[in-house]
């Protein structure tokens, strides 16, 4: 499975430290959020590709939080997984009324959470991410080979700068943190300068014509990040 970036909410500590060593063990980038408002306030400036909610939590419960991210633009198709008690039904029903994509019935299983976790990405998502060729329009892009061409046209392009494009391509269409960017491009971001990624946008922007006219437009979004999107000239 591909790596995700994967925020949880959880102030168990016995259910968090299984959580945490079973996404970290899995190969993914996890977060750690105790109560429902500190969580709340990252989403305002931060992308991941799934939420794990606990329903009992401080200051906001997995109820509410789901809510306010079924409510924002940013965050109205995030994958929600929450997890709840095996005698309490009717937290299930709310939860699935109200956007959650799936639920997982406590004590959790590493296994089913993995499993669970992969379906939930995979319906989310249009694009498959785990795709090692992706063609957009006239771009059309190849991991294993890390060739990039447009219109025929071989695109060179640094290391860095073809992770950077295969990630906004891959996921075309999301608005996407400039920590979740730099996380998955460079890894450690505190190893990265603060300019680097705005760079290396500006780079990729120019060198594979990523402008309106051609079909694909990659805007900034002042405070959060960047999104790729099919302008009305794209497929």
């Amino acid at each position: 499975m591909e790596k995700m970036r994967i925020a949880v909410l959880e102030d168990s500590a016995a259910d968090a430290a299984m959580i945490m060593a079973c996404l970290v063990g899995a190969g993914h980038d996890a977060y750690l959020f105790e109560d429902g408002r500190r969580l709340v306030n990252e989403l305002g400036h931060e992308s991941f590709d799934l939420l794990l909610l606990d329903w009992n939590v401080p200051n906001m419960d997995g109820n509410q939080v789901l809510k306010w991210v079924r409510a924002q633009p940013q965050t109205q198709h995030l994958p929600v997984l929450f997890g709840t008690a095996e005698d309490n039904e009717l937290n299930v029903v709310v939860a699935l009324t109200n956007g959650a994509d799936d639920y997982l019935v406590k004590p959790l299983r590493c296994s089913e959470m993995l499993a669970r976790i992969e379906a939930s990405v995979r319906r989310a998502y249009s694009v498959n991410i785990e795709k090692e060729q992706v063609t957009c329009g006239d771009w059309r892009l190849d991991r294993r080979m890390r060739t990039m061409h447009y219109k025929q046209e071989a695109i060179d392009l640094t290391q860095k700068e073809f992770d950077l494009i295969f990630f906004l391509f891959a996921n075309k269409g999301r608005l996407l943190s400039r920590g979740h960017l730099l996380e998955r491009v460079w890894g450690l971001l505190n190893d990265v300068p603060t300019r680097t990624l705005d760079t290396h946008i500006s780079r990729v922007r120019s060198k594979c014509n990523l402008f309106p006219e051609n079909g694909v437009r990659l805007s900034s979004v002042y405070g959060y990040g960047y999104r790729l999107e099919l302008t009305n000239n794209g497929e």
